[in-house]
């Protein structure tokens, strides 16, 4: 006659591990997060600044030591202008990590340059500051296409050539203010000189009285 004791110790093993679950879910049990994180507002430094170029490319450093073009990452290139001044910066930040590969000011001296054989490329100088130093760099960049490379060069030039205009209306200025200062000057002396000359005149017929 077959034995009922492995039946039976697999229904006790079933209705014990049964019960258990029963019990764990019966618990209505909630446990707080150790650790509460805070909502965290991130800011990237451009805020007060509309973007007017953003294109993906990839950006080279010339290293003068040893006289070859260095990648510096392939990313997201801006040109920013701020709200308030109008001044216009160019930033490229590289993909996933964000770090910025290129920071700098567009100025009256910033010249773009087809890159030689690269229709693709191109090639400018620029005092930048993206590893928290005023340098001279050279930078050359690529896109993924001829047209994107045309828009960004001629967008940096139309950009350089405005402040070349801005520039020549603030020297005009000067110049202007310099010359009015200069004709108040001379005015004022003029009448010093009469001032003085009339008094020695009064003085002389005082004397001869």
């Amino acid at each position: 006659m077959a034995s009922n004791e492995p039946e039976k110790s697999v229904r006790e093993e079933e209705e014990t591990a049964a019960a258990a679950a029963g019990e764990e879910e019966d618990t209505g049990a909630e446990f707080a997060p150790i650790v509460r994180l805070e909502e965290v507002a991130v800011t990237t430094g451009e805020e007060d600044e509309d973007a007017l170029i953003d294109l993906k490319a990839k950006l080279y450093r010339y290293d003068k030591d040893g006289n070859q073009w260095k990648e510096r990452g392939t990313g997201t290139v801006k040109l920013l202008k701020h709200k308030e001044t109008g001044k216009v910066r160019l930033v490229m930040r590289q993909n996933k990590t964000l770090k910025i590969c290129a920071n700098h000011l567009v100025t009256a001296a910033t010249k773009m340059q087809e890159h030689v054989g690269n229709e693709k490329s191109c090639v400018w100088h620029a005092t930048d500051f993206s590893d928290g130093e005023l340098k001279d760099e050279m930078f050359c960049i690529r896109f993924a296409s001829i047209e994107n490379c045309k828009t960004f060069k001629e967008k940096v030039e139309e950009i350089a050539e405005s402040v070349r205009r801005s520039d020549a209306t603030e020297e005009n200025k000067e110049a202007s203010d310099t010359v009015g200062l200069l004709d108040k000057l001379t005015v004022s002396e003029t009448t010093t000189e009469a001032t003085l000359s009339k008094e020695a005149e009064s003085k002389e017929d005082t004397s001869s009285a």
